[in-house]
């Protein structure tokens, strides 16, 4: 069997949705493919979980280049699109039948196992990467403990752009200097969390794309300030100058996910200026063709 899995963009609630605000995660169009008639050249932590857990009876080859930036001296480099969670979601869908497969609530049905698996093999985390891999589309993820529920949404009619940054980034190494300080100021870093959840909540319910943009907007100052008080550089400073471009058009420029480089989005009415995108490829950002809202993990 073979079978393919989407990458995800978190486009709200990075960070906050670890203290229970919703985050909105998409899913793009940009697949891992698995082929469960050939073996894996490489096994990674969260397969190997799931071959322990006997959910599937060994690892398989994979192919998760289109959620990779090829580079000049014939290596590759990570973008933040959720390649290990699309990995080990195709990689479970092969061992299912063609019939499981073809199911519209297939993915609903493979995504507890699928996200104990991330879970186990990441220490922790809130296994959004896994729901947009599972359910596709647009959803609005919440922690509840540690039960992550999934409702479908949708944002308003806007354009996002996807740009890859110039530098990639540490997830983990990300959210262990934010805890380290957290753990430190808890005071300051509850209040910077609620000024994020705040836009976080508010990006769910925008209807319109100001509405959607402020809510982005008041997310970006309060991670900004976390990242700089917990030397974590959630919003660089490429994107700080890219922002200020992007505001004299209504629409704003931030990280998508955890920070620190990987992918920045652009969100507004219409589609970026030739000056935000002359600014980008000045700074070393090169844009993504992609579409956020792709199905999930399916057939391939």
């Amino acid at each position: 069997m073979r079978a393919r899995a989407p990458g995800k963009l978190v486009l709200s609630g990075a960070y906050s949705v670890l203290e229970g605000a919703p985050a909105l995660v998409a899913a793009v169009d940009r697949y891992v493919l698995a082929d469960g008639s050939r073996e894996a050249a490489l096994v990674t932590a969260e397969v190997a979980e799931a071959v322990r857990r006997g959910l599937v009876p060994r690892a398989v080859a994979f192919d998760a280049s289109a959620l990779r930036e090829a580079l000049a001296d014939g290596s590759s480099r990570k973008l933040g699109l959720g390649s290990s969670a699309a990995i080990l979601v195709a990689t479970m869908a092969t061992s299912r039948s063609s019939e499981e497969l073809a199911s519209p609530e297939f993915g609903r049905a493979l995504f507890a196992e699928a996200l104990a698996c991330h879970r186990e093999a990441q220490g922790g985390g809130s296994g959004v990467d896994v729901a947009a891999s599972c359910f596709g589309g647009v959803v609005r993820c919440r922690m509840h403990g540690p039960e992550l529920t999934v409702d479908s949404s949708l944002l308003p009619d806007c354009t996002v752009e996807t740009w890859a940054c110039a530098t990639s980034a540490s997830t983990s190494g990300m959210l262990a200097k934010v805890r380290a300080w957290a753990a430190r100021e808890r005071p300051r870093y509850d209040a910077l969390i609620r000024g994020a959840s705040d836009g976080a909540e508010r990006a769910c319910a925008a209807r319109e794309v100001g509405e959607l943009v402020a809510a982005l907007r008041e997310q970006r100052r309060a991670l900004a300030e976390l990242g700089r008080r917990a030397d974590a550089p959630i919003v660089t400073e490429e994107l700080d100058g890219l922002d200020a471009v992007a505001a004299t058009d209504g629409a704003i420029a931030y990280p998508a996910g955890a920070g620190g480089g990987d992918v920045a989005l652009y969100v507004g009415a219409c589609p970026s200026s030739e000056a935000f995108r002359s600014r980008a490829t000045s700074l070393g950002l090169v844009r993504l063709e992609l579409r956020i809202g792709a199905p999930g993990v399916g057939p391939a």
